[in-house]
């Protein structure tokens, strides 16, 4: 006899269609069997070792995220309810060129420095690995939901030229060339860029061009960050268009937002850039979180040539008096590249973590609250949080639209992401709320998505492009990977004030057959694996 059967649930596939009524066996792991209607039509209805009632409730497939920053909360935090309790069941890590694979003794603890805000210190962790294929491998060991790996462009370039601004030589490339092919061989998915965080950022178009061929020719696809969400938004998207084009490769832009105040209104210029290319046949799609606002690291703002030479060099030029002004001066007068080409807007950046306690204070209130309260400019104030907290303090930055949030949602390439940093004491709500915002707040209270067009943003199609044959939908013979939500009542219990809220309505989850969230609450199930590129 089988294990499960989900009993008289309202299935929405994930394939856009509408949704049905029916009986969902899962045995093994797997989707057995799904009988239609089986209440109605009087037929023999599937048995199984538990029966469970799921009458009022939406059954879908598990929200697969996009670009997600769990690399290391995945190994540190076993319950996970962050993304569990949202019905997410495969995260897509790597993100923004900057992750943990591969790496050496040295740029392990250079890249530990560079990304503390995004994943914390990293030293209550053991990295006992180096290469792509064994980070995957320690993941396999048991986690709490499934994860796909992105080949960081960024870390690929320190371990083969270090934190300089220049070109690479013609032996460093080819050293580039073998660790992309190296990590694709081992399983990962594709390669990230973090093009506005250094050293990402000192690769020409050229040096990307060849690592794009090289993760093409494995069936991988390009998720860049790129150059610019403000003053040189469109540019940027155009670039990277243009880029992967000339590359053969699958192109997805990540956390696709229009943001800065250059940019209000002006979502359906971008989404016409895409369609024109996607019409001539280019192979894009996109993710986005459901929110206006941000979430990245205080240093991330500074310009490129301040952080050129890694953390230890950016630390050291925030300690010049005359080159600190320097950067001054770039942030708040010419707009920094760091900062998308805008000048800094102090009362839109708001401290959302420190690495340091002491530091507390800070958390909550925007960069120019804590300078008036001090009676110090906003730039000594961000410089002495950089300087004592070792770069580690992230922020909120509130510069986005909610028209060109909307629009862009409704894009037929696109998927959900959360862009989901879950470190410091004031996180980004959409590290525990993208999914069921989506679901709550945009599809029954806007009603910008019908239910199922908004389940396959975040199921089938985000599958597709990982190029997944048996996720993304409910048919047999498919991975059981299966969240069940009320649509009711679905929706992000997070907000800017209480950001780790846990969500509501999603009574249940499955990775692998096996419950991860039983009657609203996390178990102690461990089912999650490295999900790995599918070969041609």
């Amino acid at each position: 006899m089988e294990e499960l059967v989900i009993r008289d649930a309202d299935v929405v596939d994930g394939s856009g269609d509408y949704s049905y009524r029916a009986d969902v066996v899962v045995d093994g792991g797997r989707i057995v069997s799904i009988v239609k209607e089986a209440a109605d039509a009087g037929c023999q209805r599937p048995k199984a070792r538990r029966e469970l009632d799921a009458e009022g409730l939406v059954l879908a497939p598990g929200f697969i995220d996009m670009h997600a920053h769990s690399d290391l909360a995945l190994l540190r935090d076993p319950d996970h309810s962050a993304k569990a309790a949202q019905g997410v069941t495969l995260e897509v890590l790597g993100q923004d060129g900057l992750s943990y694979a591969p790496v050496d003794d040295r740029t392990l603890g250079e890249v530990r420095r560079a990304i503390a805000g995004w994943n914390g210190p990293g030293d209550d962790v053991d990295v006992d690995w180096r290469s792509v294929g064994e980070y995957l491998d320690r993941l396999d060991r048991g986690i709490a939901v499934n994860a796909a790996y992105l080949i960081p462009q960024g870390t690929v370039r320190a371990l083969a030229v270090g934190w300089e601004d220049r070109e690479a030589t013609p032996e460093e490339l080819d050293r580039m060339r073998q660790l992309v092919a190296e990590g694709m061989e081992q399983g990962a998915v594709g390669m990230s860029s973090g093009l506005t965080y250094t050293p990402g950022m000192y690769a020409p178009d050229a040096e990307l061009t060849e690592l794009c061929r090289v993760v093409a020719s494995y069936g991988g696809y390009y998720c860049p960050h790129h150059r610019s969400y403000g003053a040189g938004a469109l540019e940027a998207y155009a670039e990277m268009v243009a880029l992967t084009r000339e590359a053969g490769c699958p192109l997805h832009l990540a956390h696709a937002t229009m943001n800065f105040g250059v940019n209000k209104g002006r979502a359906p210029e971008l989404l016409a850039l895409l369609d024109e290319a996607l019409d001539a046949g280019a192979d894009i799609t996109l993710d986005t979180y459901p929110y206006t606002p941000g979430c990245t690291t205080l240093v991330a703002l500074l310009p490129s040539w301040a952080s050129e030479g890694g953390p230890e060099e950016i630390l050291r030029r925030l300690a010049d008096e005359a080159t600190a002004e320097r950067i001054r001066h770039d942030l708040e007068v010419t707009g920094s590249d760091g900062c998308h080409g805008v000048p800094v807007e102090w009362e839109t950046i708001e401290i959302s973590g420190v690495g340091d306690p002491a530091l507390d204070e800070y958390v909550g209130r925007t960069v120019l609250q804590a300078a008036r309260a001090r009676g110090e400019t906003p730039w000594a104030v961000a410089r002495e949080l950089l300087l004592k907290d070792r770069l580690a303090p992230t922020i909120l930055q509130h510069v986005g639209h909610e028209e060109n949030v909307r629009a862009i949602m409704r894009h037929r390439v696109h998927t959900g992401g959360s862009d989901g940093i879950l470190q410091g004491a004031k996180p980004h709500p959409r590290a525990y709320g993208t999914f069921p915002r989506y679901l709550g707040h945009y599809v029954r209270e806007l009603g910008v998505l019908s239910l199922e067009e908004c389940v396959a943003h975040l199921t089938s199609r985000p599958a597709a492009r990982l190029r997944l044959p048996d996720r993304g939908l409910v048919r047999e013979g498919y991975k059981a990977d299966l969240v069940l939500f009320d649509p009711r009542t679905v929706d992000a219990g997070s907000t800017f004030a209480e950001p780790r809220t846990l969500p509501t309505g999603i009574p249940y989850v499955l990775v692998d057959g096996r419950f991860v969230i039983e009657d609203g609450r996390r178990t102690d199930v461990l089912a999650g694996r490295a999900v790995r590129r599918t070969p041609r």
